[in-house]
């Protein structure tokens, strides 16, 4: 009895490192205890009261990326908007296990004019990327990077999430799997679109 149990818990141990699902689905089950929560604070470049944040400059990030259908667009074109960009592998176990909860984000601001969601697939596998959202019945706007994504931003970990202001400034990085379903991530997406 006791060998048997051992061997399940070593092959539960071992699924758990080696099988992106059944990791994403015990990461899930951790997020939803409250564990992986992002750590939403403006940048320090940020002044003003805390009715009016203002930032400094203006940045001016190039980059491109292209959907499944090959419709392109770039960073600059979505200047005016707040922009939820996060970057992601579909073999990727974290990136999987935060997915539904960037889902539920997104469907609180998909018709908000002013907010916009880049879903970019870092290794541009677009019918391995359709066929995952597709499976996992999930809506969410997927692209694909033209060239570098930008190492001021990105500096290769899977998953990363990046929030833009309407400027094109950086508002926030977060490096590793993060649960975006709570009214915090809601609460940080609409005071960045009341910057002026």
């Amino acid at each position: 009895m006791k060998k048997s149990f051992n061997i399940m818990l070593i092959g539960l141990a071992l699924s758990i490192v080696f099988v992106p699902e059944v990791k994403a689905y015990a990461q899930q089950g951790l997020m939803k205890l409250g564990f992986f929560q992002p750590k939403l604070e403006l940048p320090a470049e940020i002044t003003g009261n805390a009715n009016e944040p203002k930032l400094v400059k203006e940045s001016n990030f190039k980059m491109s990326f292209v959907d499944a259908k090959g419709k392109s667009l770039s960073l600059e074109e979505l200047k005016g908007k707040v922009v939820f960009m996060n970057i992601w592998a579909t073999w990727c176990g974290p990136c999987i296990a935060e997915m539904p909860s960037i889902q539920k984000l997104y469907d609180k601001f998909k018709d908000k004019e002013d907010v916009a969601f880049v879903i970019l697939e870092a290794e541009s596998n677009k019918d391995k990327a359709v066929k995952f959202m597709t499976n996992k019945k999930l809506d969410l706007p997927v692209y694909f990077p033209i060239g570098n994504i930008p190492s001021e931003f990105f500096r290769g970990s899977l998953p990363t999430t990046v929030i833009f202001d309407k400027n094109g400034n950086v508002a926030h990085i977060t490096e590793g799997m993060a649960d975006y379903s709570g009214d915090d991530i809601v609460d940080f997406l609409n005071e960045v679109r009341n910057m002026k």
